[in-house]
């Protein structure tokens, strides 16, 4: 029996801006179009969270409601 591996499309990634805590031992983070808040609350260890860069695969949120 010969099972092959199929060559997977590379998913295209880009720097996604997303909201990381800021506690050292807590790894939590989300995409920042995809927070309820403006400054959320880690909902892990209920620390401050901190707008950093991270280079992740492209999504789009389309239940996001576009503030005008």
């Amino acid at each position: 029996m010969y099972f092959s591996k199929k060559n997977m499309e590379a998913v295209p990634e880009e720097q996604t801006s997303v909201w990381m805590c800021s506690t050292e031992n807590c790894t939590c983070w989300m995409r920042e179009n995809f927070s309820f808040e403006e400054s959320p609350i880690c909902p892990i260890c209920k620390s401050v969270m901190v707008r950093e860069m991270k280079m992740l695969p492209n999504l789009t949120n389309t239940n996001k409601k576009e503030h005008k």
